[in-house]
């Protein structure tokens, strides 16, 4: 069944809202190092949305730079005030954004189709076997 649009989320303490009017791109899981050590756990779960159809509507973000696996900076975003990670991949250069799948208004939507950065997967984490599986980067 098709999601409905506009997608929603946010922040933990609701100063971040965001919209999406386009279904997401890609769903998936990222076990990179970067992804344990932001996200607290085994894996970051990744959104990707159409950047052009992508809005905050709410507040105003605060942004991180890392460097990147693939090359160039990491940008993430998060709430200023609750500290929530909410992007990823902000770069008006790609044609999308990561977002974060816990700061939706409905998780449940997420349904990742593939693990990205599996060689960096912690021994605990116990992936779905069922799911493709990608060393570093999946193609796209």
């Amino acid at each position: 069944m098709p999601l409905s649009t506009p997608i929603t989320g946010g922040c933990a303490c609701g100063a971040i809202r965001y919209e999406c009017t386009e279904a997401p791109m890609a769903m998936f899981s990222c076990h990179c190092r970067e992804c344990q050590r932001a996200s607290g756990g085994p894996y970051s779960p990744a959104t990707l949305f159409p950047v052009t159809a992508f809005k905050i509507t709410q507040g105003t973000p605060k942004y991180h730079d890392r460097p990147s696996d693939g090359g160039g900076q990491h940008t993430r975003g998060f709430c200023p005030d609750c500290g929530s990670r909410l992007f990823g991949a902000v770069n008006p250069a790609f044609p999308f954004i990561g977002v974060v799948a816990s700061s939706l208004d409905d998780p449940s939507i997420f349904k990742p189709a593939f693990d990205i950065f599996t060689a960096d997967a912690q021994p605990w984490d116990l992936m779905d076997p069922a799911l493709p599986k990608h060393e570093q980067y999946a193609p796209m």
